[in-house]
């Protein structure tokens, strides 16, 4: 078992910037990959920015150039650093790890974005 909190959330106007962590606890030697996902009202959860074991990463388009997933597998812990927010970034943003010893996602319980003028 995986447990995942976060923090960071909260409300910044447009152009702002952010800061999200999670910290992973339990079996975390079984996590191969830590993420990112956020889900707007409406919406489907998607996946903004992943970050594999090897420190190799991956976006979704909508935040390339503007968000950085940054941190250490090993260490438990994984990083979201937001810059020039928009407004279409508001959302539930959820830190999720991956243990493929047992084909199972894990999830945090969610940080609220919001993004307003």
């Amino acid at each position: 078992q995986v447990q995942l909190v976060e923090s960071g959330g909260g409300l910044v106007q447009p152009g702002g910037s952010l800061r999200l962590s999670c910290a992973a606890s339990g079996s975390t030697f079984t996590i191969s990959i830590m993420a990112w996902f956020r889900q707007a009202p409406g919406k489907q959860r998607e996946l903004v920015a992943l970050l594999r074991s090897g420190n190799s990463a991956n976006y979704v388009d909508s935040v390339k150039g503007r968000f950085t997933i940054s941190g250490d597998i090993r260490k438990n812990t994984v990083y979201l650093q937001m810059n020039s927010l928009k407004l279409e970034d508001t959302a539930v943003y959820y830190c999720n790890a991956y243990v493929p010893l047992v084909r199972t996602d894990y999830w945090g319980q969610g940080t609220q974005v919001t993004v307003s003028s």
